[in-house]
């Protein structure tokens, strides 16, 4: 049997019901992670497509069993039955929900990239991430989350 890995996940919603949204998504996954910790909710402004809502944004770090794909492809099903539909490159969305760090594992393929090879640089990750894991150090850059931060414009950034 596997061993429990550590997982820091990201959500994020800005479409109904933001705060069910974050809820529901982790009901969802408490069937198959536990969760450890989780972030306050933040409002934050959009990143790369302006021209909608704000979103809600929250980390969670969980325990489980499963390996970085089948954790990927359940997180996947997981938005798709929420009703995530990729329409705009980072638009608009239901759920979002992806794999910061899986232990200190680097992964590098076409469809899965660990550590989350974009939160370097966005306050609305490194802000909650921060919040509980400040000490964390990124397997790849060698530089802590605390340190990433540092080095980000957190403005509208603002906790629920």
């Amino acid at each position: 049997m596997r061993k429990s890995q550590p997982v820091y996940i990201a959500l994020g919603t800005n479409i109904g019901d933001r705060a069910l949204n974050l809820q529901t998504a982790k009901d969802w996954l408490s069937r198959k992670a536990i969760i450890t910790r989780e972030s306050s909710v933040y409002i934050t402004p959009p990143w790369g497509y302006a021209d909608q809502p704000d979103f809600l944004n929250q980390v969670i770090k969980v325990n489980t069993r499963l390996g970085p794909r089948s954790l990927l492809r359940f997180l996947q099903r997981i938005e798709r039955k929420m009703g995530r539909v990729k329409l705009i490159l980072n638009g608009p969305r239901v759920i979002d929900l992806d794999i910061l760090f899986y232990g200190d594992r680097v992964i590098t393929s076409p469809n899965l990239q660990i550590p989350h090879p974009r939160m370097v640089g966005r306050a609305f990750v490194l802000v909650p991430l921060n919040e509980i894991a400040p000490d964390l150090v990124h397997s790849a850059l060698g530089i802590s989350v605390q340190q990433m931060l540092a080095d980000v414009d957190t403005e509208g950034v603002v906790p629920l």
